[in-house]
């Protein structure tokens, strides 16, 4: 069932229109929830429109409108192809018995060329900059501040990680508990880097309560200021143990394991990858964590990208001599 549907897909009209129909259902429901404008909103910022990155998954109602089964068999017939797939199987297996049944089921299917994905340089960044976007009478304020990160490739990886993890990556990181457990502005903050084949995102974010956002944000930039400075060996050790402790738990099922080796075939890494996990997460130093911090995170290059009641936050935001302010709508794009 497996092979057929990886070899024979027929995208059957009812189908093809019940899922349009849904996706279109779903565009207009984001529409009115604050952390989905801000989700759409920010890539679209920082990559802009002649960058992949920049471009909603979900697409547009235009786009998905436009939409034909003669488009989908033509991406299918374009990409789907034996020497750009990867075939993950876990489980209690024998591998010669299944090589043979691989053999038979997926053995004409035919190589062919595929056109390699190139990536647009995003925009350079410029002067940290508050994006606002007016959401009338929200009850809060939805945070993504950020800029264009690392790709997956990064020497950087481990070092990033522990960093991360102290800013903005645990429940016991600097973002949460500076913004929810002391100050009670939010109920989660967390930042991360998205790490794709190219550069993908840093982001830092929250859905702040609208009395609290210009406070808020004195708080993200004192933390995003604060990471490049030495981290105490004690939050050192305490990031990479966090680290380390969640390997055995990302194994416990076979579904687990496939979940794991996707980013193996995907990105290219080493095999040894998971073998060599926790060393390098404890090879990690104060420097390297200081280094990383200073060389990826620059409060005075920033997207500060809020979603919120404009006339409850604007004077606030501005007040705190931040960023100057642009208002954009709910696509990211300027409004004339």
């Amino acid at each position: 069932m497996f092979a057929d549907v990886a070899l024979h897909p027929s995208f059957p009209a009812n189908e093809f229109e019940r899922i349009r129909k849904s996706r279109l259902t779903d565009l207009i429901r984001l529409r009115d929830q604050g952390p989905a404008i801000a989700n759409l909103a920010f890539p679209a910022i920082i990559y802009g429109s002649g960058h992949p990155y920049g471009a909603a998954t979900l697409g547009t109602e235009a786009s998905v409108k436009s939409l034909s089964i003669a488009d989908l068999q033509g991406y299918y017939q374009t990409n789907f192809k034996p020497n750009n797939s990867t075939l993950i199987i876990v489980g209690d297996v024998n591998p010669a018995q299944i090589e043979q049944k691989i053999g038979a089921l997926f053995g004409n299917w035919q190589r062919g060329d595929v056109p390699q994905l190139t990536y647009a340089d995003p925009p350079k960044p410029g002067t940290t900059t508050i994006y606002l976007i007016d959401k009338p009478g929200a009850a809060q304020s939805s945070f993504r501040i950020g800029a264009v990160g690392v790709p997956r490739s990064t020497k950087d990886y481990f070092a990033l990680s522990v960093m991360n993890t102290i800013l903005g990556g645990s429940f016991t990181s600097r973002l949460m508990q500076n913004l929810r457990e002391t100050r009670g502005y939010t109920y989660g903050a967390s930042s991360r880097f998205d790490m794709r084949r190219a550069a993908g995102p840093f982001s830092a974010s929250a859905e702040i309560v609208t009395a609290k956002s210009d406070s808020a944000l004195l708080e993200f930039m004192k933390e995003l200021n604060g990471i490049r400075q030495s981290v105490p060996a004690s939050e050192l050790s305490r990031a990479k143990r966090y680290l380390q402790l969640q390997v055995p738990g990302n194994f416990e099922t076979t579904q687990d394991i496939a979940f794991q080796l996707v980013p193996v075939a995907l990105y290219g890494l080493p095999l040894d990858y998971y073998n060599n996990y926790v060393q390098n997460i404890e090879a990690v130093t104060q420097a390297d964590v200081a280094r990383v911090a200073q060389q990826y995170i620059n409060p005075g290059s920033l997207a500060i990208v809020i979603v919120g009641d404009r006339k409850s936050i604007e004077a606030g935001l501005k007040a705190t001599n931040i960023a100057p302010i642009v208002i954009r709508d709910m696509s990211g794009q300027l409004i004339p």
